[in-house]
């Protein structure tokens, strides 16, 4: 059976883009089929359905691409169990386009290194993120996250799905905003029109 190339990309928030990744991913040899995603996930979140999908996807003799490490992981322990884990399963993983060798003491040293920084960073963006909620808090500027649409964008949004005219890529594109954003406006419109009108 022929060895396969499975790629894994992810992005943390629902607006970023996942084409960089996927590009790069192609560029070293995956196959756009093979590309599996999350999207609005942190590395920190093992619980990813992309991710098991990829793993499930592998087979002994294939290899587990990804651009960067902490795309995989961010966390030391997290890293080691993915890795050990393919390791064990005779499946190789190319970080960028560099196969991890999992026996070769510099290989792990590097391998560590990665790790070490992904984890690092995380925990950074944790502590800018802590420390900004809590000045905003201070001056009285934290009220929740602000809706993506406004109460007249929704209800026009809306007027167009049900019109059927747009597909969902266009009317993303048309507010600047994500698809599970719209997906979200329409649950709430759908719930607000079965609630009982009240005379």
């Amino acid at each position: 059976m022929p060895k396969i190339l499975v790629g894994y990309a992810r992005v943390s928030t629902e607006e970023q883009d996942l084409t960089a990744q996927r590009d790069a991913l192609v560029a070293l040899g995956v196959e756009p089929e093979r590309v599996y995603v999350d999207h609005g996930f942190t590395g920190r979140n093992k619980n990813r359905a992309g991710l098991r999908e990829a793993l499930a996807a592998c087979r002994a003799g294939d290899t587990f691409v990804v651009t960067k490490l902490d795309r995989l992981a961010r966390s030391v322990r997290d890293a080691h169990e993915i890795a050990d884990d393919l390791a064990n399963r005779k499946v190789k993983l190319s970080i960028g386009g560099s196969v991890h060798d999992p026996t070769d003491p510099m290989g792990k040293l590097l391998f560590n290194v990665l790790a070490m920084i992904a984890e690092f960073e995380s925990d950074l963006i944790s502590m800018r993120t802590r420390e900004g909620m809590k000045v905003a808090k201070a001056n009285g500027r934290l009220r929740g996250k602000q809706p993506k649409l406004t109460v007249k964008q929704e209800t026009h949004l809306l007027e167009l799905h049900g019109e059927g005219k747009y597909t969902m890529a266009e009317m993303a594109e048309l507010f600047s905003i994500s698809r599970s954003t719209i997906y979200r406006a329409i649950e709430r419109g759908q719930r607000r029109a079965a609630e009982p009108k009240r005379s």
